[in-house]
């Protein structure tokens, strides 16, 4: 088969895969095995970002050593080259050409991906108009030669289509509560990372959070990738490469969302040095009804008519305070019960704000 129609038969494949109503992760699986029959790669991380900060969540990774995650995702969140936040209007960007051919200008490959023989990184950043909905690397070792023209151009072509297909999966995981069995662990979750991001402490409950959030390999210890990617935002913050606040909202179970964020103990030393702390919570209503607007593609107008139902008011104050007819109103109404597959202000609300 030629490579023409290699590539041809992968993007309609996985266009339909976008249309099929898939929940984020089995997207993102059976995306990345049609991906791999055109464009070849030795490892790969792909995940979920909170589309207001950009702060990755829910990532789905194979690399050739678990250990090493947090190195590469506090590296990846610190090295300004091909950065997801930076990429402009490229959707792919890969290391060879960002570099040109100079790979030891990238501060993640000169401290680790250097290690794995990786010859070149080829970066995807999926964005539209209401935020950014995650990114992919995907990494070429060994006697491979860097991505090639066609095969960028390839990653191109699905980067839009999947980038609408992952943010209305995250609108199909703001379900109505108690429409389904849902785990809520109580207690309060902390964990404690060093500046390295190795984890020094936890309180109780922290386990349990973290097994739904990535859950681990049967038998296997969670992975706190959420608070790792939070904190290394912070990092980033702090080292002048980001400016997106450190925290991200991502779906536990059921209805039920959790935001995490990280922010340095102040224990009179050096800020560098002090510890960073990671809070896992459930998220408020406010951020909730923000991402369930997002997810959902309502427009401002939308958004704002939801938040001013949200408040309790009547359509006659909506009107009033929107400076719109009541019809106007009604018409508005339709529309957000249409892009939210709700029937009544009742489900609208219980899905948007989770009670």
């Amino acid at each position: 088969m030629s490579a023409t129609r290699r590539f041809a038969g992968a993007v309609d494949r996985i266009e339909r895969l976008g249309r099929a109503g898939l929940d984020p992760r089995t997207l993102r699986l059976e995306v990345l095995e049609e991906v791999r029959t055109a464009v070849p790669f030795d490892a790969h991380a792909w995940l979920l970002t909170d589309p207001e900060t950009s702060v990755g969540s829910a990532p789905l990774a194979d690399v050739p050593d678990l250990s090493e995650l947090p190195t590469l995702i506090r590296l990846k969140y610190l090295d300004p080259i091909d950065r997801w936040t930076a990429l402009g209007d490229r959707p792919v960007a890969t290391l060879q050409r960002s570099t040109g051919g100079d790979l030891s200008q990238s501060l993640r490959w000169r401290e680790l991906l250097s290690t794995h023989d990786v010859r070149d990184v080829a970066s995807a950043v999926f964005e539209d108009r209401y935020g950014c909905w995650g990114f992919l690397d995907l990494w070429r070792s060994g006697p491979r030669s860097s991505f090639a023209a066609d095969e960028i151009a390839f990653l191109e072509v699905i980067v839009p289509p999947l980038a609408t297909a992952l943010r209305r999966g995250q609108a199909d995981l703001f379900v109505t509560p108690g429409a389904g069995p849902e785990r809520r662990p109580s207690g309060p979750v902390v964990l404690m990372l060093t500046p390295d991001l190795a984890v020094v402490g936890e309180t109780p409950a922290s386990s349990d959070y973290l097994h739904l959030l990535v859950p681990p390999e049967a038998g296997a210890s969670p992975v706190p990738a959420s608070a790792y990617n939070a904190a290394a935002q912070l990092l980033a913050v702090e080292s002048g490469v980001d400016v997106n606040p450190p925290w991200a909202r991502t779906h536990l179970d059921g209805a039920v969302w959790v935001t995490v964020r990280a922010a340095r103990l102040a224990d009179g030393g050096q800020p560098e040095r002090q510890n960073v702390a990671v809070t896992i919570e459930e998220t408020v209503p406010g951020e909730r009804l923000s991402m369930f607007a997002r997810a959902s593609g309502l427009s401002r107008r939308e958004t704002e008519l939801v938040e001013l139902l949200a408040s309790g008011i009547v359509t006659r104050e909506v009107a009033q305070r929107m400076y719109l007819a009541e019809y106007t109103v009604q018409d508005h109404l339709k529309s957000v019960f249409a892009k939210t597959g709700t029937r009544s202000r009742r489900e609208l609300l219980a899905r948007a704000l989770g009670a």
